[in-house]
C-alpha cells in the first residue's frame, strides 16, 4: 500500500504524485466542547480518520490519493460559551483554505477535495469553493462526510436519524479510535434542558443563527447514551466505504463545470 499522507512524503515524492494526477483530500476540522464526556478535538480527529481510511481504500482500488494534514481551526463561535472553543472569523479561514489549495495547485495537481467534519464550517466551505473553482479553474469537491454518508450513518444508529454533536455517532466513534479520551462516567451529564429548533417553531426553509448553549445546556446534541465503540468501528467502515465509492467515480471528476468550456 502506498503511502498516502502528505507530510510524511519527500518533496520528490509530491511532484511525482501531481503528475500522476492524485487526488489531494484536505480534512477539515475544529476545536470545540464536546459536552462533560469528550475531548475538544473530536471533530478533527473525526474528520482525520474518515480521511484516511477513505483515501486508504481508494489506494487499494489503485487510485492515487494524498491526504493533508487536518486544518484543526474552523468556524465555531457558536460553541465559545462553554469554553475550550478556538474559532476564526470567515475571512481568516476562507483566506487559510485559499493559500492551501493555492499551494497544491502550484505543485501541479488538478482534483482537490474538503473533507469536513465540523458543521460550523459548511456555509463558509460551500462559499468557498463557489470563489475558488472558477478562480483557479480546476474542479473542487466538498462535502461534509456525515452528509454525504447520511443513508449509510441511519443504518447503523439507535436513537438518531443522523449524526448531530457529541452524540450517539460521534462518542461511538471517538470510542472506536481514542477510548481513552471518552469519560464514559461522565456520559449521563450530557442531558440536558433543550430548547426548540427553529424548524419546530417556523417549519423548513427557515435559518437563525444561534449557539448551541441556546439550544442544549450541556453542550450535546444527541444521544450519547446509546454509544459503543463497536458501532463505531461499524460507522468509520460505512462511511469510508461510501465516500470511497462517491470520490472515486470518475463521472464525478469529469462532469463539466465550466459553459464555457462546452462546445
Amino acid at each position: 500500500m502506498a503511502e498516502i499522507e502528505w507530510r510524511k512524503l519527500r518533496a520528490e515524492q509530491l511532484r511525482e504524485a501531481a503528475r500522476q494526477d492524485a487526488m489531494v483530500i484536505l480534512p477539515l476540522g475544529a476545536i470545540e466542547q464536546h459536552g462533560p464526556h469528550l475531548p475538544v478535538e473530536v471533530d478533527s480527529q473525526l474528520g482525520e480518520q474518515v480521511a484516511l481510511r477513505t483515501a486508504r481504500l481508494l489506494d487499494a482500488r489503485g487510485q492515487k490519493v494524498l491526504v493533508l494534514p487536518m486544518l484543526w481551526a474552523g468556524v465555531s463561535e457558536h460553541h465559545m460559551s462553554f469554553g475550550g472553543t478556538i474559532t476564526l472569523d470567515l475571512p481568516t479561514y476562507a483566506a487559510v483554505i485559499e493559500g492551501i489549495i493555492k499551494s497544491v495547485i502550484r505543485h501541479g495537481f488538478r482534483r482537490v477535495v474538503l473533507l469536513n467534519g465540523h458543521g460550523g464550517n459548511e456555509n463558509a466551505l460551500r462559499c468557498i469553493t463557489d470563489e475558488l473553482t472558477p478562480k483557479y479553474r480546476i474542479p473542487i469537491v466538498e462535502f461534509t462526510y456525515w452528509y454525504a454518508a447520511a443513508e449509510a450513518i441511519e443504518a447503523i444508529l439507535e436513537t438518531q436519524t443522523g449524526l448531530q454533536h457529541a452524540c450517539e455517532a460521534e462518542t461511538s466513534m471517538m470510542m472506536a479510535v481514542r477510548p481513552e479520551l471518552v469519560a464514559e462516567a461522565r456520559i449521563p451529564l450530557a442531558k440536558a434542558n433543550r430548547t426548540p429548533d427553529v424548524s419546530d417553531i417556523a417549519g423548513g426553509g427557515v435559518y437563525r443563527w444561534r449557539t448551541i448553549g441556546a439550544m442544549s445546556s450541556s453542550g450535546v446534541v444527541g444521544n450519547p447514551e446509546a454509544a459503543s465503540a463497536a458501532k463505531g468501528v461499524r460507522l468509520f467502515d460505512a462511511v469510508a466505504g461510501t465516500l470511497a465509492d462517491k470520490l472515486g467515480n470518475p463521472e464525478l471528476w469529469a462532469l463539466p463545470w465550466d459553459s464555457d468550456k462546452l462546445d
